[in-house]
């Protein structure tokens, strides 16, 4: 593991039952567990996305979306909208000749 992680202490059993010792057990389990449920960071060298959202609709902040071709990362005050289209006139136009 590349992640630096401090291994929890197991303590050495006692010949007896003893209740502090359980204790220690079961604490020392759920550290280990908590560090290998996760994922830390992520150092990859090639990553495939398929299937990226278009937009950040509904996206938790640090998730990704393809926008036009490129990867983005929903921002509060910079959203893309999901079909913003818009289309408009003024006057008329008449050409002669």
């Amino acid at each position: 593991m590349s992640r630096n992680l401090v291994l929890p202490f197991f303590p050495v059993a006692p010949k007896e039952y003893d209740q502090q010792y359980l204790a220690e057990i079961v604490r020392a389990f759920s550290v280990y567990l908590e560090q290998m449920q996760n994922p830390g960071e992520g150092r990859n060298t090639f990553a495939v996305f398929t299937n990226l959202q278009t937009d950040d609709s509904g996206l938790e902040p640090g998730a990704i979306f393809n926008h036009d071709g490129y990867v983005r990362v929903p921002l509060a005050y910079s959203p893309y909208v999901r079909g913003s289209q818009a289309t408009g006139s003024v006057g008329t136009v008449t050409v002669t000749t």
